[in-house]
């Protein structure tokens, strides 16, 4: 990893983060402090635990809370957040950081979300006798756990006391491990997003831009979706129907990318100051941290990931404000996209014929919008209560 970092820039940030890891634990952390440790791998996870990790922030105030991140995309983006008191890049798992790492946190209680796991910190937590439960978590049969050679990964899996899935084939996969400790408590997405709307969602600078028209926003594009979006885009644009464009990438190469292949009258939120945003049809969103609140804004979503082979992006945080959200045809890893697509107003796409013809019935019926819109609001709701159901297990 540290010759991979001379060559990207990702990787040197978790190679030089995780080297302050064990300062940082050693300068914050007393041994006689009650401790709880959160590890996510990534930024998506965090949003994932966020409702549970906010109500053991509220329930156990006196306990100094311990927040890692593998990935620099998560450790990055929340490394300032309130929910925890010490935020650090978990180290490399060995049996030496692993024994090190347990002993400098010495966690009362440990939360890991959905897939993250790591064999020698959770045989440590076991020989430390030290409690740990997992939620959110989502098993495929072609895993490593239910495989011949995954023997290590399955005794990995046993540390945990408790295991929250989302669905029910995952509490069938561990079952035919002989795993019972296991409670189907669906996705705590579902009521990280619906907090979402107890929120204050305004943005001045895109109800600005939005003004009366009909507003369709892209979040969390790839140049698989933009390929098929932007020609779209460049025939349809005007002043009754913008679009909003909040890419994964908001490195300068993408964002020239993006405004170059655009024909449409263009602003970058970065240059939006001393502008009259009314008078553009496309606004480049070049920051990270606004698409949730940016979606509240939106007649219809865009959803990307799915288009390509990077993965769907959330679906759920557009879903929650009662709009139609369209997909790629790339989504067989989401349970949750294939759920939405049968009960909600989930749409997926393959082609460039597919995306004209259902922007174009959306954009022109309102009475189409509002129902797959209200399917979506009415399937979040309904998904709701992962967070009570692990909130009742714990007691720490």
């Amino acid at each position: 990893m540290k010759i991979l970092a001379l060559f990207n820039s990702k990787i040197k940030l978790g190679v030089d983060g995780r080297e302050q890891t064990f300062d940082i634990l050693k300068k914050y952390i007393d041994k006689t402090d009650n401790t709880i440790w959160f590890h996510c791998s990534s930024l998506g996870e965090y949003e994932q635990g966020l409702p549970v990790f906010e109500k053991l922030r509220d329930e156990y105030p006196l306990h100094k809370i311990v927040l890692s991140f593998f990935s620099p995309s998560g450790y990055e983006i929340r490394k300032n957040t309130t929910v925890a008191d010490v935020i650090v890049y978990l180290p490399i798992d060995t049996k030496f950081n692993a024994k090190r790492f347990i002993d400098l946190i010495h966690p009362e209680f440990t939360v890991f979300v959905k897939y993250d796991i790591w064999a020698n910190l959770l045989l440590e937590l076991k020989n430390q006798n030290r409690r740990a439960i997992l939620i959110s978590a989502l098993f495929r049969k072609n895993q490593s756990y239910f495989k011949f050679y995954g023997n290590r990964l399955r005794k990995a899996l046993f540390t945990f006391e408790h295991i929250f899935v989302q669905d029910n084939n995952s509490k069938i996969l561990l079952n035919n491990i002989s795993y019972t400790a296991v409670t189907v408590s669906g996705d705590t997405r579902y009521d990280r997003v619906s907090n979402q709307l107890e929120q204050n969602n305004q943005l001045d600078f895109i109800s600005e831009f939005k003004s009366n028209s009909t507003c369709i926003v892209i979040g969390s594009s790839w140049e698989a979706d933009e390929a098929l979006l932007i020609p779209y885009i460049n025939k349809t644009a005007t002043k009754n129907l913008k679009f909003i464009i909040a890419p994964h990438e908001v490195n300068t190469h993408h964002i020239n990318s993006i405004s170059s292949k655009l024909s449409a009258s263009t602003i970058l939120f970065s240059k939006k100051n001393s502008k009259n945003l009314e008078d553009f049809n496309v606004l480049i969103i070049d920051t990270i941290g606004l698409l949730s609140k940016i979606y509240s804004y939106a007649d219809i979503a865009y959803v990307g990931g799915a288009m390509g082979k990077t993965g769907l992006h959330n679906i759920l945080e557009p879903s929650t404000f009662g709009i139609p959200v369209i997909i790629g045809d790339n989504y067989k890893k989401f349970p949750e996209a294939f759920a939405m697509i049968k009960d909600a107003g989930v749409i997926s796409i393959t082609n460039d014929k597919d995306l004209h013809q259902t922007l174009n019935t959306l954009i022109t019926s309102n009475e189409k919008r509002d129902s797959l819109g209200n399917k979506n609001l009415k399937f979040i709701k309904e998904s709701k209560g992962a967070v009570v159901q692990i909130m009742d297990y714990i007691r720490i």
